[in-house]
């Protein structure tokens, strides 16, 4: 039950008000000074603190001063017999949630008191989101390699520069830009990504910008763009090797200009957006091939991140292991598995062609199936590995098959993930939902 603090110096206000709130169920106490409510916040805390202005000793604007020091997350409601708009005003800017005028309605008074605990309810809900969103996205290990990357983070993150993130699949280039993201100014924005690989082409440009109702045909509602969409935040585009040049030029004219037109739209749109992005490819030989603007790499690539593959930092990879056991355990409701030295020998040993996500895969697997209390060398199933066990399960063999039948296909098609989709009666998203699963790149 939230705890309300009430400071007044008028005995009759202050018995008159704790009474009321006692009797709507709130753990309610009553001072008459400034100085005796910041003594009962040095002996204990409270959700909601109803503080007078006019008071002997410490003023009521004095005492709201030291407790948002004291006590930031505690919402102070101002109560004034005779006070003026600059007061007011002067109590707002140091913190004050909400400013009352006596004579006091009681029904009144009761109704910004939830309104103000309802607010802090909501605040500490999303302290605590944004606590296991930083927990689920922590940057793991302490290689040299890491160590650096999460250097350069807490470099860039503060300003607000265009980032280019390389690294193979499943390395973790999204991880990174959440990072860049929750270290910003921007943090309490919204995040937005767009797979650039996995929208079709003909889709693509409402996705990012956006459309009237009626625009094109299926267009049967108004539709914000992913760039409307991040306003005052960031937007990740991961992938941009894979966009079109026809969207390139529309994504230049955005980073540009800070505007867009969505489809069907008479007038442009002004945003404010970060925008980081991520490949797996160089995009100087894409450049090169005549597949990516030039203009465009430069207004993105203003600072490059390079993110190491798992092969590159392998004394990260027991670190990692231990951390996705302990993640997955508590999410499958499952105790948590040792990993004997022969296992972990193993896993250090291959090569992930998959990298994180890979290795993030095969420890859920490990959690779900394996039923003893330590993982052994054989419970392993790590794909074309030269240590790897035998499928034990229907299962892993067929994800085994699956993983190699994509890859003999890919090859056959030159690698060109749109036409193997087609031959094998796939939608081109989900084809390359399985490639990411199964690590798979060219």
């Amino acid at each position: 039950m939230p705890r309300i603090l009430i400071v007044d110096d008028e005995p009759g206000i202050r018995q008159s008000l704790k009474g009321v709130f006692e009797d709507e169920g709130f753990t309610t106490e009553a001072v008459a000074t400034g100085e005796e409510c910041l003594e009962k916040f040095a002996e204990d805390t409270y959700d909601l603190v109803l503080l007078d202005i006019w008071l002997p000793g410490a003023d009521g604007l004095e005492t709201l001063r030291k407790l948002r020091q004291k006590s930031p997350a505690t919402h102070i409601i101002m109560i004034s017999g005779h006070a003026t708009i600059a007061t007011a005003v002067t109590a707002t800017k140091l913190g004050a949630y909400d400013f009352i005028e006596k004579p006091l309605s009681l029904e009144h008074i009761l109704l910004i008191a939830r309104n103000a605990l309802s607010h802090r309810r909501l605040e500490q809900a999303n302290d605590l989101l944004r606590h296991q969103l930083e927990e689920r996205f922590n940057i793991v290990g302490e290689s040299i390699p890491v160590k650096a990357l999460r250097k350069q983070i807490a470099i860039v993150a503060p300003t607000n520069s265009r980032v280019l993130i390389y690294g193979e699949s499943g390395t973790g280039k999204e991880l990174v830009s959440r990072n860049i993201h929750f270290m910003s100014s921007r943090a309490n924005s919204p995040f937005v990504e767009v797979n650039c690989a996995a929208i079709p082409e003909e889709l693509i440009e409402s996705e990012l910008f956006g459309h009237t109702k009626g625009s094109f045909t299926g267009a049967s509602d108004a539709k914000k763009g992913k760039f409307e969409l991040a306003d005052c935040g960031t937007l990740f585009l991961d992938e941009i090797g894979d966009m079109s040049l026809k969207t390139q030029a529309k994504v230049l004219r955005a980073v540009e200009e800070h505007s867009f037109q969505p489809i069907g739209a008479p007038s442009a749109v002004r945003v404010d957006v970060r925008v980081i992005t991520a490949t797996n490819k160089n995009l100087q030989n894409e450049i090169a091939a005549g597949r990516f603007r030039e203009d465009l790499f430069y207004r993105l690539n203003v600072i490059p991140f390079v993110v190491p593959p798992l092969r590159e930092r392998r004394e990260d990879i027991p670190v990692l292991a231990r951390y996705f056991m302990r993640v997955f355990s508590a999410e499958h409701g499952r105790g948590p598995k040792e990993f004997s030295s022969e296992a972990l020998d193993l896993l250090v040993d291959y090569s992930w062609p998959g990298n994180v996500r890979e290795l993030r895969n095969e420890i859920e697997r490990l959690v779900i199936m394996v039923q003893d209390g330590a993982i052994q060398a054989r419970d392993l199933s790590l794909p074309n590995g030269t240590h790897a066990a035998r499928a034990s399960t229907l299962h892993e063999a067929r994800a085994q098959y699956e993983r190699e039948f994509i890859i003999s296909k890919l090859k056959e098609n030159n690698w060109n993930v749109s036409q193997t989709a087609r031959l094998l009666g796939l939608e081109r998203s989900y084809l390359y939902r399985k490639m990411k699963t199964y690590g798979i790149e060219k």
